[in-house]
């Protein structure tokens, strides 16, 4: 079967309005506000609100299957017992149109961690649930680093569909099974194509330009020098605000809280959660291993770039340079990693 497809852009819309009708949840990037530059991933109501060129969206596709913050289960108090009801699993069948690559791959990616060493069910319903159709990069800028990360703007990499801009429409590739159930759907509209022609121009040699580093070098680097000078240095402009965190297409740290609802009765809910404030670490006790923002930077950094390689065998970031562009502080992740890059070649030299 040949897996690649032409759609033009009429057909486009009236597919993704064809998924509307049919009460399928359909997630874009949209304008934040009317005229606006910035967009966010939004449930539509109209192809017509779909955004697919410009800058990437200010915010991560990963609240769509991690949500800010969500029930584990309902409990009610008794005298004489508690009452636990728990949430559902499966939900409601979702097409996300227009994700970045760098967004795509981190869903991937994080599906290591929540299925190692225990299966989080909330994670994989919404996942099983999910179809994303990613679009190779119409834009980049000089934050993004994807290409020093193994992933590329044309990335494949956790799409079911990956969709090029040609002229007057899309070329579609149908990469997984969940991807070949959804073109079934439009069949009729789409007509078979060989290869790709007329496509938008690669972003990747500029992209390329903005960093060039050996992550395995990068990792060998960290596990020598967990206390280099380097860290003091580069956290002594780190607020501790956790931005970089709650943008991060594949941070992944929550609290887990319990929350009154009336008397006696409540939720246990899950709420993201970040390793840059104070609190993360604080013991009851009152002691904090990382005590001080040197400590907690250096895990950042460690986690994404050790810790999780270690574990996983890639590293936990897409290079999509959210975390630059939110910082209040105005720290650079790709200086950051070019100094841990060159220190790793002085030492080999």
């Amino acid at each position: 079967m040949n897996n690649r497809r032409m759609l033009n852009k009429t057909d486009f819309e009236d597919f993704v309005d064809s998924l509307l009708r049919a009460g399928i949840t359909v997630i874009a990037p949209v304008r934040r506000e009317q005229g606006g530059e910035k967009v966010e991933y939004r449930p539509i109501h109209s192809p017509a609100e779909i955004v697919l060129s410009g800058q990437p969206p200010v915010r991560p596709l990963k609240e769509v299957v991690f949500p800010p913050t969500e029930p584990l289960f309902n409990w009610k108090q008794t005298k004489a017992s508690v009452q636990i009801e728990e949430v559902p699993t499966e939900f409601k069948e979702t097409v996300v149109v227009g994700a970045r690559p760098c967004d795509a791959a981190a869903l991937e990616i994080v599906d290591k961690v929540m299925g190692w060493d225990y299966r989080d069910e909330l994670w994989f319903g919404r996942r099983q649930a999910v179809t994303v159709l990613s679009l190779a990069c119409p834009q980049s800028d000089d934050s993004c680093f994807c290409t020093a990360v193994g992933l590329s703007p044309e990335s494949t990499r956790g799409a079911d569909w990956f969709m090029s801009s040609v002229d007057g429409g899309f070329e579609i590739e149908i990469l997984t099974p969940k991807g070949e159930k959804l073109l079934e759907r439009c069949k009729d509209r789409c007509r078979e194509t060989k290869g790709r022609t007329n496509a938008m121009p690669s972003l990747d040699a500029k992209v390329r330009a903005n960093l060039n580093i050996d992550p395995g070098k990068v990792r060998e680097w960290l596990e020598k020098h967990f206390d280099d000078p380097l860290w003091s240095d580069v956290a002594l402009r780190c607020h501790g605000c956790g931005a970089c965190a709650f943008v991060c297409p594949t941070c992944h740290c929550f609290d887990i809280v319990d929350e009154l609802d009336g008397i006696g009765r409540g939720q246990r809910r899950r709420n993201w959660d970040a390793c840059q404030p104070a609190l993360f670490t604080l013991h009851g006790s009152g002691h904090n291993p990382r005590k001080d923002q040197t400590a907690r930077f250096r895990q950042r950094i460690m986690h994404k770039f050790n810790i999780y390689p270690a574990r996983f065998g890639e590293v936990l970031c897409t290079g999509c340079g959210r975390c630059i562009r939110a910082c209040a502080a105005g720290m650079d992740l790709i200086s950051i990693l070019s100094e841990i890059d060159r220190k790793s070649a002085e030492e080999g030299a």
